[in-house]
């Protein structure tokens, strides 16, 4: 039987639950045990996958082809493990499951009500983890503690902790304690009220993460420790860290927090191995040599919209030693006539994916100052539909070449929607997801990245290259170097006599992690480590 650790948030949101969670699951690893990770969303969306960057940041997708929370991206990225469908829900699939059974009459006429049947169905998906061989189950509750849509989950991991008995179950609280610049202290109010909420729910947390600018006293510890009721060993603080975020696992280590989880679930305690982690960290603090890349994006503004991409970037990085200077570049102000000379600087250009006609005529002219210019170029889903684009426009002759898209009746069609997408008419989980195979052609820049002929990479499209222009292409030196298994998908492209430019339909920004950086960006970004300004 899996032990449970609840990370519940207080105060105030994005005080990065998912992180401290990633960076826990880090540190149980390295103690040798074995772990499933789980991010639970509040809100009334079945998924996040027809929700707006500006409300919800990317949409990150898994092997399984579910669209879930960007949680999931740190979760991969910390621990190394994959995640899956069931590693995400929110309160509307809960809802929409209790609500089919009750159509369906499972309930024997009974009236349906939160207690005990949306709990139920809470736990029933939590438990769905504790598969065997698995020691322990990180569930991070999205929202903050008084959110009124948040109450059935908190109800429903209380239960679990009667259920499981509290030897099998951690609760762990993160909160805020913020520091009053003008008084020059910092304020334990906030949280008391935070853990209070949780204990009139009838939740003690086991140990407290403080999130705080300033280090915090001994004696603010004390006092969040009688208030809080919780020990004064286990009041942690999570101050904001110096260089990179991967440097959390080792600031909770430091202060003992695996020891802390090691020791309420009796299990036996190894010596945390941290010697790769903290070598990984090193080189990202010290690093050799420097790249500078201009993320050409719609939504240049939004940290969180590209969260996987910046990652995957840094990581590129981390291959070659390095540190990466990522410019944001605004799709839209290119069509002003901006940044032109920010392109032409750029160690290397990368086009991300995406979904409408803003910024699109940046994008495409961006690729064109990449191809003209030897810059090295990455496009990723739309990045590659608008690097088709352009090379059919500017290199093909095909004048008014385009994505249906963004103009249905275009005279070049050149990107167009994938015939099993024609029907489709809900938004929500419809489109080409999750991981499919790809046959790389030997020889090219992407096979050579690869190492490989063979990979899987996950998707999330509508829209692909129109194969009636792909001979076209080739005639004129558009190299399509990935191909779907069945010779009907174009899935990377890239140009020969070009120092390096590739292009991929699929996300490989999903896969990367800082241990293992993704083939395509450690190639990126070492070609442009060597291009010569």
């Amino acid at each position: 039987m899996a032990k449970y650790i609840f990370i519940t948030g207080g105060v105030v949101s994005s005080l990065g639950k998912g992180l401290t969670a990633a960076s826990l699951g880090r540190l149980l690893i390295s103690r040798g045990l074995s772990i499933r990770m789980l991010k639970v969303d509040p809100y009334l969306n079945v998924d996040p996958g027809t929700m707006s960057p500006y409300q919800h940041g990317e949409v990150y997708v898994t092997d399984d082809g579910a669209e879930t929370d960007l949680d999931l991206g740190h979760y991969e990225r910390f621990t190394g493990q994959p995640t899956s469908r069931k590693s995400n829900f929110t309160a509307g699939r809960i809802y929409w499951e209790v609500l089919k059974k009750e159509r369906h009459g499972d309930y024997l006429g009974g009236t349906v009500q939160m207690i005990p049947h949306i709990t139920d169905e809470i736990k029933a998906h939590i438990r769905a983890l504790d598969e065997e061989g698995v020691d322990v189950v990180l569930v991070e509750i999205g929202g903050t503690v008084g959110d009124i849509e948040g109450l059935t989950f908190l109800e429903a991991i209380r239960q679990i902790g009667l259920e499981e008995g509290r030897d099998n179950v951690m609760y762990i609280h993160l909160t805020y304690v913020p520091y009053i610049k003008a008084a020059g202290e910092v304020k334990t109010k906030p949280s008391q009220q935070s853990v209070a909420k949780l204990r009139e729910i009838g939740i003690v947390p086991d140990a407290l993460i403080c999130r705080s600018e300033v280090d915090l006293t001994d004696d603010v510890r004390k006092k969040l420790s009688l208030f809080c009721n919780v020990p004064t060993h286990a009041v942690i603080q999570e101050k904001d860290v110096d260089h990179t975020i991967y440097e959390l696992p080792l600031v909770l280590s430091e202060q003992g927090l695996d020891e802390i989880i090691m020791v309420h679930f009796r299990l036996a305690r190894p010596q945390a191995k941290l010697t790769q982690w903290r070598k990984l960290v090193d080189t990202i603090i010290n690093p050799k040599r420097t790249a500078r890349i201009a993320v050409v994006g719609k939504y240049s503004e939004l940290q969180d919209a590209y969260k996987s991409i910046f990652e995957a970037i840094y990581h590129g990085g981390f291959a070659h030693e390095a540190k990466v200077e990522i410019v944001k570049v605004a799709a839209e102000e290119i069509e002003d006539g901006k940044h032109h000379e920010v392109l032409k600087s750029a160690g290397g250009i990368l086009v991300p994916g995406g979904f409408g006609t803003r910024g699109i005529e940046g994008k495409i002219h961006a690729i064109r100052v990449a191809r003209e210019n030897g810059i090295p170029f990455l496009g990723i889903c739309l990045g590659l539909q608008c690097a088709v684009i352009e090379f059919a426009r500017n290199v093909c002759g095909l004048k008014g070449a385009q994505t249906t898209e963004i103009e249905k009746d275009a005279p070049h069609p050149v990107v167009c929607l994938m015939e099993e997408q024609e029907k489709v008419v809900d938004l929500g989980g419809t489109m080409r997801l999750g991981a499919w195979p790809c046959a790389l052609v030997k020889g090219t820049r992407a096979a050579a990245a690869y190492g490989t002929d063979k990979i899987s990479e996950r998707h999330r499209h509508r829209y692909e290259v129109n194969n009636k222009y792909r001979a076209e292409f080739e005639k004129n030196g558009l190299v399509l170097s990935g191909i779907s298994p069945d010779g009907n998908l174009v899935e990377m492209v890239e140009l020969k006599t070009h120092p390096w430019f590739v292009a991929c339909q699929f996300h490989p920004e999903f896969k990367s992690q800082p241990l293992a950086p993704h083939p395509l960006f450690r190639a990126f970004v070492g070609a442009s480590l060597e291009r010569i300004l």
